[in-house]
């Protein structure tokens, strides 16, 4: 049997045990053939790889259709409270495998393409990305979507149809080159546009009073059109919507242009109001006050709004007396979640068409605004927090920045009330800064129009209760709750790891795909032989296919049976990839200071993306780089140590890595990540991590006993007393010979021979600038690493740890996180309820 056929054979058992129902793939060859005769207009003697790809999608979205439909006729005549999850990032990745796993027909697909001489994985290929985010922010509200379909939620996600997405980046001469994300060229076939829900939102113009109230006018008018994705739940014929607005041009095309001679300009200028659309800011924990980010975030959120309010006036709660809506059910039947505070000029929009729009009083509308309004905080790092400066409102927003001024007068009286004569509390606590420019906190105008604010993890939420926040949790403590991340478990480990899937099914059957919990059951087969050996086996098969990735697409050949040691993530000082590449030249110089002494082979990969325009983060991705060009050249190392930047890292890029990894790297400087969910993923598909006491570390270390994962470093207490002492990097230089000897080759030229002076200012930043005290971990680090390799060579301890792992990731399932959000901040609850499939009868 050839490999094809393996995998093959091997893929159609995720979703039905290797038993096909002949009819259904029948079907699907109808339905495939049709699509490429009468939607792509081809036959087989002329189409494409990229057609048959296109052929197979279209007849995958006819089997949602139905399902959609039928769900979206559910939620009108139940008329349930209504979720709705606004995000500027969705990083989604790709949907048909998704799609064919959460209806429960990959089996059926597999086979028909098998019979017509097809290979579904080399068509999958041809899939583009949806890289509609940057990294954690965007990837946790695609896992969120899932589960909310999932659990049967009516729920709905909202946020920007980029254009060009994340950029794709390639390394040229080990230097980031960013390239265009043009993830629209061949077209979406998931997609469905919807012109006749197309809607306008204003900017710029004046605010004039009237007797009726204030008027925004003399505005100019961008249109919102929507474009429908479908979201399936996992096997229960539920399927949500996801609407990502583009933006168009009001301009008509208008003869006297003719006349005048500004025709072309005229048509030109379209293109200004649709650039609001064009293209994702690529920036990670970083504000960027520009006057676009600006008008992006207000066009999702007022085009959003706009939606939520005309659904709410069509159901029976929003009945008419007197041609008025009544809006005092509003949040008993409507939701909003702020995924960070990129979309909070929601709460002041809300504001403005509650009053300026509906004519609802003041008191009424803030109200409803805050028992509908939760804000989610994702970031702790000062750079990251959102401050528009008052101008730039004034200009583009000037009715949003009277309400805001009027928002933040009241809640300053409340402060006052509670703390007379405490300025400096006031001060804090102001929503405008007016230290230099004066600004708007975001943040704070998020915290004081909602109703619930979170942190993403336990720690996260504490360092927010205790320093960040203080001043408004101690105004306000109820407020504040805690909501660890999670990942779904359909995509991190069914559909990217199939084999251990296979595994774990045989011996606890399929019920974790949507209990997760479920995994502890695998603690009773830890040190069972026979089980490890599965185990083992399939991890190997998992990280020989990523070595022949790695030999194809970057001409290093690995060794398979070395650890792979793989830390994968936006590429940032916080995160300490330079923490990673200084253990690596210490194995280096251990290695040639004595070729012949123990060593236990390693395979390092780092990959992620930084900024354009964050300089110190593309010198560490040239470091990690040049690195790797001496290290995996030199032939006294041999295979013993092989260092990798993986290009392009992205969802599908994650799918094929996370399976084979051995050790995850979560080392960032504790009090920094938030949460972090690919520590998750790592730990779901039983890979060991090496971590600090960091975000969402320390409850994995809760789950899984503290024996099960390596832990090093500073904690977040140490870490404070460290700032106050005062840190001075050259203690750990002058003290540490391996890490001096490491610096001094970084700055000497060792790995830039041609360029001495290279990584100069890498070495400067260690010594004199580093907020996030690598040298402090360093000796820790290193000694954790060493302990690492010791445990490795015990086949039969690695493997159980492994298992361990696997069986404590319960808890870090997205579907347990959407049920505390939708008990505890939507006023919701989990149906886990199963639709009648588009064959069976409608029982509504």
């Amino acid at each position: 049997m050839s490999a094809t056929q393996t995998d093959h054979e091997k893929r159609k058992q995720i979703s039905v045990r290797g038993i096909v129902d002949v009819e259904n793939v029948t079907d699907f060859k109808k339905a495939f053939n049709r699509h490429l005769h009468y939607t792509l207009v081809k036959d087989r003697n002329v189409a494409t790889n990229r057609d048959y790809f296109f052929a197979l999608a279209h007849s995958v979205k006819d089997k949602l259709v139905s399902r959609w439909i039928r769900t979206q006729q559910y939620y009108y005549e139940k008329d349930p409270k209504r979720v709705y999850y606004l995000s500027l990032e969705y990083y989604m990745g790709r949907t048909l495998q998704n799609t064919m796993i959460n209806l429960g027909i990959q089996g059926a697909c597999d086979e028909a393409m098998y019979q017509m001489g097809l290979d579904i994985e080399e068509l999958e290929e041809l899939e583009e990305d949806a890289g509609l985010g940057n990294g954690g922010l965007g990837r946790l509200a695609a896992c969120f979507l899932d589960s909310m379909a999932t659990l049967g939620l009516a729920a709905y996600g909202y946020g920007i149809r980029y254009e060009y997405g994340i950029f794709a980046q390639k390394i040229r001469n080990g230097e980031q080159v960013e390239e265009s994300d043009d993830w629209l060229r061949y077209g979406n076939p998931w997609e469905k546009a919807r012109p006749e829900f197309m809607l306008p939102v204003n900017f710029y113009g004046q605010v004039i009073d009237t007797p009726e109230g204030k008027k925004w006018i003399n505005t100019q008018v961008v249109f919102a059109m929507p474009y429908d994705n479908p979201v399936p739940g996992y096997k229960n014929n539920v399927v949500n919507t996801l609407r990502l607005w583009s933006a168009k041009s009001p301009v008509g095309f208008n003869l006297k242009f003719f006349n005048d001679g500004d025709y072309i300009q005229a048509v030109l200028d379209r293109n200004l109001a649709e650039n609001i659309s064009r293209v994702l800011y690529p920036n990670d924990n970083f504000f960027e006050g520009k006057e676009l980010r600006l008008k992006q975030e207000y066009f999702m959120v007022a085009a959003t709004l706009q939606d939520i309010i005309r659904r709410y006036k069509a159901s029976k709660f929003g009945s008419r007396e007197h041609h008025r809506t009544d809006f005092d059910l509003f949040p008993d039947k409507v939701a909003i979640q702020l995924n960070d505070t990129h979309p909070s000029l929601a709460i002041p929009e809300l504001m403005r068409v509650l009053i300026d729009v509906e004519g609802l009083s003041w008191e009424k509308a803030w109200e409803i605004t805050t028992k509908t309004c939760a804000y989610t905080n994702h970031t702790v790092l000062p750079e990251a927090l959102e401050r528009w400066p008052t101008s730039l409102l004034e200009s583009i927003l000037p009715r949003h920045l009277q309400i805001i001024y009027h928002i933040n007068f009241l809640h300053l009286q409340e402060v006052s009330a509670k703390w007379p004569g405490d300025l400096n509390r006031l001060r804090r606590m102001s929503l405008i800064e007016e230290d230099g420019e004066k600004r708007v906190n975001m943040a704070h105008l998020s915290i004081v129009g909602s109703h619930a604010i979170n942190g993403v993890a336990a720690l996260h939420t504490e360092i927010l209760k205790n320093g960040v926040f203080k001043d408004f949790y101690e105004m306000n403590p109820g407020k504040f709750q805690n909501k660890t991340n999670g990942i779904t478990p359909r995509r991190w480990l069914l559909l990217c790891n199939p084999n251990l899937s296979d595994i774990i099914e045989e011996r606890i059957g399929s019920d974790w795909t949507v209990h997760l919990e479920q995994l502890a059951q695998l603690k009773q087969w830890a040190k069972d032989p026979v089980f490890q050996r599965s185990i083992i086996k399939v991890k190997q098969e998992n990280k020989m296919r990523v070595a022949q990735i790695l030999e194809k697409d970057y001409g290093v050949k690995v060794n398979p049976a070395s650890i792979f040691d793989i830390q994968v993530k936006r590429i940032h000082e916080y995160k300490r990839q330079l923490l990673n590449c200084l253990h690596v030249i210490t194995l280096y110089n251990r290695i040639k200071k004595d070729p012949t002494a123990p060593f236990v082979p390693r395979t390092v990969m780092i990959g992620g993306k930084a900024a354009p325009g964050y300089y110190s983060a593309k010198q560490i991705i040239k470091l990690i780089c040049s690195v790797g060009n001496v290290v995996n050249n030199d032939p006294i190392v041999g295979d013993k140590l092989k260092l990798i930047f993986l290009e392009n890292y992205r969802v599908t890029l994650a799918e094929k890595i996370i399976p084979a990894a051995d050790l995850s790297e979560q080392i960032s400087t504790a009090g920094t990540e938030a949460s972090g969910t690919g520590n998750m993923k790592f730990m779901l598909n039983g890979a060991l991590t090496i971590g600090t006491l960091d975000g969402a570390n320390v409850e994995m270390a809760e789950e899984m006993g503290k024996e099960n994962i390596f832990i090093f470093g500073m904690t977040v207490d140490e870490v404070e007393a460290l700032k106050k002492k005062g840190y001075n990097a050259y203690d750990y230089y002058n003290r540490i010979p391996e890490l001096k000897q490491c610096i001094d080759q970084i700055q000497g030229g060792f790995f830039s021979p041609n360029n001495p002076d290279e990584f100069k200012g890498i070495a400067d930043i260690l010594l004199n600038w580093d907020r996030f005290y690598s040298l402090a971990d360093y000796e820790s680090y290193i000694r954790m690493q060493d302990h690492v390799g010791k445990v490795y060579q015990d086949e039969s301890k690695w493997v159980e740890m492994a298992i361990q792992n696997i069986a404590s990731s319960g808890k870090f399932s997205s579907d347990r996180t959407i049920e505390e959000y939708a008990r505890e901040i939507w006023g919701v609850e989990p149906s886990w309820q199963r639709l009648p499939a588009p064959h069976e009868p409608r029982d509504i």
